[in-house]
């Protein structure tokens, strides 16, 4: 079953106005807090945001690549303390992935907008621009934003003939 979610999930950037459920929005906040995290150490904090203005307000986060999330229901900002591990990053990867598919299988559709070292139009970083917006600490580092919502487009999986099996290397790298 797993492999079948992994095969029918895609990045969705369009989506209807219809309402994410309560049930639905307890089971990604379940999903995301079970993550695995080196060591243990949960780095991460996970914003969700339902108001409407501030969604909108995070679609402006950096001039290409978050206007999606205009249209999100929910969009959630994956964010950590980098003093509480060496691998943050990592572990904020390993979070907004687990929260992906945990939307897909509860059928919804959700897209990921890169939030780290990506530039603010107005020469800030979207970092510090969504730091202030959510208002995090200073101390805290701002990974991604994943929009969510009920998708309002159809995208099939990817084939398996045209998965990059080239990549996949037996007993050394070769690049045969």
């Amino acid at each position: 079953m797993f492999l079948d979610l992994l095969r029918q999930r895609r990045s969705i950037r369009k989506f209807t106005g219809d309402a994410i459920t309560s049930e639905q929005l307890q089971q990604l906040q379940e999903a995301i807090l079970r993550a695995p995290s080196s060591r243990g150490l949960d780095p991460w904090q996970f914003i969700f945001v339902t108001d409407p203005e501030v969604i909108t307000a995070l679609s402006k986060a950096k001039p290409n690549g978050a206007a999606f999330l205009e249209q999100a229901k929910l969009a959630v900002v994956i964010c950590a303390d980098p003093e509480r591990s060496d691998v943050w990053v990592e572990d904020c990867a390993i979070a907004a992935f687990c929260l992906q598919l945990q939307v897909s299988d509860s059928g919804l559709a959700s897209c990921w907008a890169q939030i780290r070292c990506r530039q603010h139009e107005d020469g800030q970083s979207s970092e510090e621009y969504v730091r202030q917006l959510v208002k995090l600490p200073s101390t805290m580092r701002v990974d991604s934003i994943i929009g969510i919502g009920v998708g309002d487009e159809e995208k099939s999986g990817h084939d398996c003939e045209l998965l990059k099996w080239s990549r996949i290397h037996d007993q050394s790298y070769s690049e045969e």
